[in-house]
């Protein structure tokens, strides 16, 4: 049974392990932009413990997945190109990724989510054809097209309410 909690820095070289799995994963699936910089660095993920916005996914006793998960404002959803199915408090759901032995990772960071707040909001890569499956099949609507902050490149951005 996979159980999520809070990533603390000791799982930080499991979780940068993790980064490294799914970029390469993203490169073999025709999505080598998208992290191929190496994002998210290790000093992003140790702000996201310090905020107490990360989390990871075990089974077993062994990590498996990780994720951000922010219950407030998203700068980089102040502007869209399309509309937010509405303007509510919402959760943001960043960063996941899974070192692939476990399945639909994304349908249970959903469900741990929606125990929080029922108002979600998450963006991917036009390329990450992977993600946009998992995100349409736990029930979010396309929304339109954002960019980000740090260098303008757009991602599609998807609610479920």
């Amino acid at each position: 049974m996979i159980e999520i909690r809070k990533t603390t820095l000791n799982d930080l070289d499991r979780v940068m392990e993790i980064y490294d799995i799914a970029r390469d994963f993203m490169a073999r699936n025709g999505n080598p932009t998208q992290w191929g910089d190496g994002y998210p660095v290790r000093a992003l993920i140790e702000e996201d413990i310090a905020r107490g916005e990360s989390y990871v996914m075990e089974e077993g006793g062994e990590i498996h997945g990780v994720f951000m998960f922010m219950q407030r404002v998203e700068p980089t959803y102040s502007k869209i190109e399309g509309a937010w199915l509405n303007d509510t408090p919402y959760g943001t759901i960043h960063r996941i990724a899974t070192d692939g032995k476990i399945k639909r990772m994304f349908d249970k960071c959903v469900e741990f989510c929606l125990g929080i707040t029922k108002n979600l909001r998450v963006d991917t890569h036009n390329d990450n054809i992977p993600m946009q499956k998992a995100i349409k099949r736990n029930g979010f609507t396309y929304c339109g097209v954002i960019y980000m902050l740090h260098d303008g490149t757009p991602r599609i951005a998807f609610q479920r309410q």
